[in-house]
């Protein structure tokens, strides 16, 4: 699991980053880095797909949040057992149904009350 987030986060920091200071220009003497480059990369895939390159972004942007959602639902998915004691551990009312649930309901009963 440790691989499989690794593998995930390192592109996803990768494109944020360069994305981050290429379009502010906060190259550090980088070319990769320059707006020009940005610019240019963006130009690329805008020729190669057949779309305006100012409509990758976006586009990219989406995929990444669809990914990691994919990337999260999974690790939820393997840790369910643990975030389900969490749940319970945290709202023990919400864990409550049953034979164990009946019985409670009948101590709390009230007309015994002096």
């Amino acid at each position: 699991m440790k691989w499989f987030l690794i593998l995930w986060a390192c592109p996803v920091l990768l494109l944020t980053g360069w994305y981050g200071l290429s379009y502010y220009d906060m190259n550090f003497g980088i070319f990769m880095l320059t707006r020009q480059a940005h610019d240019l990369v963006f130009a690329v895939y805008g020729n190669v797909l057949g779309i305006p390159p100012e409509t990758i972004p976006p586009l990219v942007a989406r995929a990444m949040v669809f990914d990691s959602l994919l990337v999260f639902a999974i690790i939820a998915y393997r840790k369910r057992r643990q975030i389900r004691a969490w749940y319970g551990r945290r709202f023990p009312s919400a864990q409550a149904s049953g034979p164990e649930a009946a019985s409670f309901a009948r101590d709390a009963n009230l007309s015994s009350a002096p």
